[in-house]
Parts: C-alpha cells; sequence; structure tokens
C-alpha cells in the first residue's frame, strides 16, 4: 500500500520556540506509516493578521500557503489554531475569487490537527515508553470548538504505560491567551490564566499537557511565577517519547530541539 504524502505545516511557535513538537509530530506520523515532508515555502498561517482584521496581509500570506502544499495529500498541524484557520477561515479570504477559493477548499479539506489526524485518519495506537504519574489536559479552543478535536488525544494518552489523566473541573475554559486576546485585553486575559492555573494545580498533576503551544506558552508563564511544580509539555511530545531529552515548557533554556 501506498503510503500517503503528508506535509507538516510547523507552525510559528513551534519553530521560534518549541521546535522538538516539530520533531515529536514527524515520529509520531512516520510510525502511523506516512511519508512526512516540511515544505520549505511554509509561512505564518496569517491567524494573528486574519484575527487584527489586516485581511490584505492575511491574504498574502494564504496565496503563498495554497502553493507550497497543493502536492500533497495531507497537510497536519500540531495546533489546532493553525489548523482552524487553514481549514476553516482562509478559505473565506478568497470569496471574491472562484479560481483561488476552490484551491483553498481543497487545501482546507485536507488540512488536520496532528491528534484528530492520528485517531480519525490513520486510526493509529502509538507505542510510547512508561511514563509514571499524573497529567492533565487542557483543551484549546481553537481545536475543541472548531475542529471538535476533544477525544483524540485522549484516546493516544491512554496508550501511555503508567500515565493517569486526572481532569481539571473545566479543562474546556480558555486559558486568556487567544492570540491577540491577551494583547488587546491584558487584564481579562491575567484573570483567565489565573483561574485556569488554580484549576491545573487544584488536580494534583504533576504534568499538564495540551495540543496548541500558545496556550501551553501562557500557562507556563502563569505557573511558573506560581512557582507550581507542573511541568508543561505538548502531547506530541509525550506521545513520541521524548520528554526524557528536553526540559518543559517554560524551562530557562534556548530551545529544545531533541537528538534524531
Amino acid at each position: 500500500m501506498t503510503q500517503p504524502r503528508v506535509a507538516l505545516f510547523v507552525t510559528c511557535l513551534v519553530d521560534l520556540h518549541r521546535p522538538s513538537v516539530g520533531f515529536a509530530a514527524i515520529s509520531l506520523l512516520e510510525a502511523a506509516g506516512c511519508t512526512v515532508e516540511v515544505p520549505r515555502a511554509q509561512t505564518c498561517c496569517g491567524q494573528p493578521a486574519y484575527n487584527a482584521g489586516d485581511r490584505a496581509t492575511a491574504r498574502e500570506l494564504a496565496t503563498g500557503i495554497i502553493t507550497a502544499f497543493a502536492a500533497y495529500d495531507y497537510v497536519v498541524v500540531p495546533s489546532g489554531s493553525c489548523a482552524g484557520m487553514i481549514s476553516r477561515h482562509l478559505p473565506h479570504l478568497f470569496d471574491d475569487d472562484p479560481n483561488l477559493r476552490g484551491r483553498a477548499d481543497a487545501l482546507a479539506a485536507k488540512t488536520f490537527e496532528l491528534t484528530a489526524f492520528l485517531v480519525d485518519v490513520r486510526g493509529f495506537t502509538p507505542t510510547p515508553p512508561p511514563l509514571n504519574g499524573t497529567a492533565t489536559y487542557h483543551d484549546a479552543c481553537a481545536g475543541l470548538r472548531e475542529l471538535g478535536v476533544k477525544t483524540q488525544p485522549r484516546k493516544l494518552l491512554a496508550a501511555v504505560p503508567g500515565l493517569t489523566i486526572t481532569e481539571m473541573t473545566e479543562p474546556e475554559l480558555c486559558c486568556g491567551f487567544g492570540g491577540t486576546f491577551c494583547i488587546k485585553y491584558p487584564e481579562i486575559s491575567t484573570r483567565m490564566v489565573t483561574d485556569k492555573a488554580a484549576d491545573i494545580t487544584a488536580t494534583g498533576a504533576a504534568l499538564l499537557l495540551s495540543g496548541d503551544l500558545g496556550c501551553l506558552l501562557n500557562m507556563a508563564g502563569k505557573l511558573g511565577r506560581d512557582h507550581a511544580q507542573i511541568e508543561v509539555r505538548h502531547v506530541a511530545e509525550v506521545l513520541a517519547g521524548i520528554t526524557h531529552e528536553l526540559p518543559a515548557i517554560g524551562a530557562p533554556v534556548a530551545a529544545a530541539v531533541p537528538k534524531r
């Protein structure tokens, strides 16, 4: 059987702050029977510009993305936020251009958040090494509300030997990041992440997981300021079994790149 040709959309935050998430995603996709490539021409998905109302910049970025990813069977993103932008919002940037709208719709139809692709498309069950302890999982807003990502990461995490998931009282509650939201409304954002950090801490879990790096960086910052002894990691890092190779998110290091 021919392996599907998958393009990994790395995302800006992964590229700049947590490259290990990209390496983990590649490892998982290859284990799921995919041929994986990372198109060098990829840029930002355009979400910051889109959310700020700069449709011209968002459209320019989107045009490049459509071209860069046209040849692949699937596009997989280790972020519900960026996957949501490409699959739900990007096509509407071309409502006045039937040709580009058609190409954008084709891109949207083959774009998936990482855990959703592994479970829903590939039916994949990982075989990670044991990780003894208790974790809690944050449902990032875009992945949950735009893409329906909820059960998929938990199903994958159930395959991690020794790991117990303890749910927060409100795992679906926004962490307050929201891209430009935390810049426009810092007081509200701070109150939201304060409530989120309290909910995380109340679980007694030693590990916080999620599938969106923006949320993880925001929550790691607050937990760190509160001196909470909770590790913060992307779900892909745990599923790929590379947590022993790199520090937790928010740790004072220049970059987290596992050996490969």
